[in-house]
Formats: C-alpha cells, structure tokens, sequence
C-alpha cells in the first residue's frame, strides 16, 4: 500500500474514533434529538456519513449507493462501521479507482464530509445537554486495522473543562 492510501486507511480509523467518540455514553434519546429547521437527528446523520462512505465505494466497485434510514442510532452505527471497513479494504487492497477518482479527490470530498458530520454529532451532543468531553486526539490510540464501534477509551482526556455541565 502507498504513503497515500495508507493515509486514507488512517483517516478512516481516525472518522471510526471520533464518531464513536461522539455517541459514546449518550443519553438514550439522543439518537433521535433535532434541533428543528430541518437539521438532521444523530441517527439521520450517521446514516448520511454510511451515504457518503458508501459513495466513496462506488468509485471502486462502481454502481450506486443509497442506504435506506434505520430504525435506531445503534443499528446505524453498526452498519456505518462495517461501510467504513469495506472501503478501507479497497483502498488498502490497492483497487483501482475508477473515473476521476484520486486520493486526494476521496479525502476532500466523501471522507471530509463524513469527518464534519462526525463533529456535527458532538455539537449536537453538546446542545442536547451531554457535551463530549475533550481529549488531546495526537494520543489517541487510533488503529487504522480497527474501524469497528468497538474504539478505545481516550489516553489523554482533560480532566479539567470549562464545558462540563
């Protein structure tokens, strides 16, 4: 595998981190907390970034990809997980793209999209009244062969925040 698609396959345990990171200990009913105005729900949002994930896919195996919306949050992440790991085994597999597909095409595009959506999960968490707490994530112990829902535990939490409530 190049330095390119290594980087890809790191950036997608890096978006299985903090996704998890994001729902991890949340209340019960936050999958389904909106904020009105049309602004998706953590479940309508996970489903997105497996949408998005999914695409990324595609520009291997060609086709399409829309996922029908789950019932709950967990069944989402579930299968957004297992999206994740049938695209890193492409990019580390060494498929080749097809179209105009490039690396750096696939990190601009379907895989920062679905690292903002993993941000828009932690405000929502934030607004839903159980803020995220934060970490220094240059420690964090991210493994680019582990992009289950099954992520460790921070190494570097702040054991101080201004956030907490």
């Amino acid at each position: 595998m190049n330095d390119k698609r290594a980087m890809l396959v790191h950036f997608l345990a890096a978006l299985a981190y903090r996704t998890q990171k994001a729902v991890r200990d949340a209340p019960a009913d936050f999958g389904d907390f909106t904020v009105g105005n049309l602004v998706r729900s953590p479940r309508e949002l996970v489903c997105h970034m497996t949408s998005v994930t999914g695409y990324a896919a595609t520009f291997f195996t060609g086709g399409t990809f829309w996922p029908e919306p789950l019932g709950t949050l967990d069944d989402e992440l579930v299968r957004f997980h297992s999206t994740l790991e049938r695209l890193s085994k492409h990019i580390s597999g060494g498929d080749a793209f097809l179209d105009m597909m490039t690396e750096e095409k696939m990190l601009q595009g379907p895989l920062a999209d679905a690292m903002t959506h993993a941000g828009q999960l932690a405000m929502l968490r934030r607004i839903h009244g159980a803020p995220v707490p934060p970490e220094n994530f240059i420690y964090a112990n991210i493994d680019a062969a582990n992009l289950t829902p099954d992520q460790p535990e921070p190494v570097r939490p702040d054991e101080d925040w201004k956030e907490r409530l």
